[in-house]
């Protein structure tokens, strides 16, 4: 064994766990960290100005690419103000290995400044967290947290390093990585009993969640969609590409109203939810969006999901996409003459509706648009929509302004895009440089709120620093938008009686972000007329480095729209 200090010992882990970025705000207890970091050309910080930045920019690193990273922060405050970015990580299942400094053993006794119990404030936002005892624990401790971060559910874990760790030296023998291999397909007898299951049912419907996308398993998931004539809707949460948007029986997504998502599963006979948990909201609804005594079968990776708010029929735990690989010849085998008659008119109906002809009519729709002044938020989607190249990534933000984003952007790939999935905001600024670095040979164009966007601004330097080519687009309506449509909907809301909505707009001052972009090294233009908006997305996407378009738009209630 070799004598080595805890901080080499660190670093060399990382290494061989495939760790090549590392995001963070350092301070004190992270210094004998940032100075070995020196002579590891190999290991890229990426420097965040404050630390639920850095959190967000890991968040979407490991979301593009399936990657472990890791993130580091400062103590207490440090962790505290990185938790509501790792509470993110944790709902779309991140892999990422967070680690904080803490002060040295012993010191704790005196209360010292910054000190604090950095396990218990990370134990309910991460799969596992612990504090290195002593330097010998440090290989266990790290080899432990990476398989756990990278072992379906995937989820960021935390490992608190007190200072005297990092610095002390022991004999150590490093170990090696272990992954867990799993994605398994279902025995034969239980994809038997799946298929006659779905072919059986008479008006099907799919719901694809995120773990389609994670394994990559939308060309197989199309496949069994044609086979039993079931159309695909993606799940409530609009967080990533979970179905290509020109297969031909692509409905769109579900939506984030449950009394809609009830009326819309109301005409079908049973629902194959595939990949996670498809049906997730922010608020209550009686009895909840499955029609009763609607027939839910299941298949995932994550055991909790299965059957957890709704009675499963037949709840698969496996591999997605093996298991939708190993079915279809299955339902080939089983399927009769009369089923496969069945099959084909429905797939006749559902082509007449699907998502490539209601984004025809949409588009056709919010064209009439053009003329409108302030821009209007649909219009502004739309030339997105149909500006950006077919490799471009998405990265989404805006809310109620993006609310009609994926009826117009063409989806081919699991990772086309990637929005807010927690409901937690502040994600998306910071988020795309995660993602671009992920998928440096892609462009990626992140449309954002102007609320969201305030909560990680800063991030723009970062961008800037490492001149990546993001182009941020801010959809600016100078208000919490979002929140403003649900006050005045409240029962007997003073807010609609009264014409007068308390905090919740910020243009008095206006926010300058032409101005805050580059005094942070990011060009920026403002956009106030609709025909100007194709004109500034085409330079935008001709110039090399970062640039941030402001695009004012209506702010959705003036006096008159009470």
């Amino acid at each position: 064994m070799k004598v080595m200090t805890g901080r080499d010992a660190l670093l060399d882990i990382l290494e061989d766990e495939g760790i090549d970025h590392i995001f963070g705000n350092p301070g004190t207890t992270e210094l004998p960290l940032m100075d070995a970091l020196v002579e590891r050309p190999n290991l890229n910080y990426v420097l965040a100005l404050q630390e639920s930045v850095g959190m967000a920019m890991a968040d979407g690193f490991s979301r593009a690419s399936g990657k472990l990273c890791a993130a580091n922060f400062h103590v207490a405050p440090g962790l505290g103000n990185a938790l509501g970015a790792i509470y993110n990580a944790k709902f779309i299942g991140s892999p990422v290995l967070v680690t904080a400094g803490q002060r040295d053993h012993g010191h704790g006794l005196t209360e010292p400044l910054l000190g604090g119990n950095l396990v218990e404030m990370a134990k309910p936002v991460v799969k596992w967290a612990t504090e290195v005892e002593q330097v010998q624990d440090l290989p266990i401790v790290m080899r432990r947290a990476a398989k756990l971060a990278l072992t379906p559910p995937t989820g960021p874990v935390f490992v608190s390093l007190p200072r005297d760790v990092l610095l002390d030296s022991a004999e150590m023998e490093l170990g090696s990585p272990t992954r867990l291999v799993s994605g398994s397909r279902p025995a034969d007898e239980v994809l038997e009993r799946l298929a006659e299951r779905l072919l059986a049912s008479e008006n099907p419907v799919i719901i694809s969640a995120q773990e389609v996308c994670f394994e990559d398993a939308l060309a197989e998931l199309g496949e069994v969609s044609e086979l039993i004539g079931a159309p695909v809707y993606t799940q409530t949460v609009p967080c990533l590409a979970m179905f290509p948007s020109d297969h031909p029986h692509f409905m769109g997504e579900l939506g984030k109203a449950p009394a809609k998502v009830r009326a819309l599963l109301d005409s079908y006979d049973m629902a194959f939810m595939v990949g996670g948990d498809g049906l997730r909201f922010s608020a209550p609804f009686p009895g909840g969006p499955l029609p009763p005594g609607m027939p839910l079968i299941q298949l995932g990776l994550e055991d909790w999901a299965l059957g957890k708010n709704y009675p499963s029929e037949l709840a698969i735990k496996a591999g997605v996409k093996e298991t939708l690989r190993a079915l279809i010849p299955v339902l080939e085998a089983k399927r009769n003459d009369h089923q496969a008659d069945a099959v084909q008119a429905r797939s006749a109906r559902i082509r007449s509706n699907n998502w490539s002809v209601a984004c025809a009519e949409f588009m056709s729709k919010t064209e009439g648009l053009s003329v409108s002044k302030p821009i209007m938020a649909d219009y502004l989607m739309m030339q997105i929509a149909k500006e950006l190249p077919e490799d471009a990534v998405v990265v989404e933000e805006a809310l109620t302004s993006s609310a009609n984003l994926l009826k117009m952007l063409p989806v081919k790939d699991n990772r086309r895009f990637y929005g807010l999935a927690s409901g937690g905001i502040g994600w998306a600024v910071a988020g795309a440089i995660g993602v671009q670095l992920a998928q440096p040979d892609r462009p990626v164009v992140a449309v954002i709120g102007d609320g969201s966007s305030m909560y990680s601004i800063q991030a723009l330097w970062t961008a800037a620093h490492l001149n990546l080519p993001i182009k941020f687009i801010i959809a600016n309506n100078r208000s919490y938008s979002i929140l403003k449509g649900r006050v005045i909907n409240l029962p007997n809301s003073a807010s609609r009686a009264k014409q007068q909505i308390i905090g919740m707009d910020f243009n008095n001052p206006e926010l300058d972000f032409p101005a805050m972009a580059r005094s942070m090294g990011v060009n920026s233009y403002q956009v106030s007329e609709p025909d100007d908006i194709v004109p500034a997305i085409r330079k935008a996407m001709a110039e090399d480095g970062p640039v941030l378009l402001d695009v004012l738009i209506h702010d959705g209630y003036q006096s008159a729209d009470f």
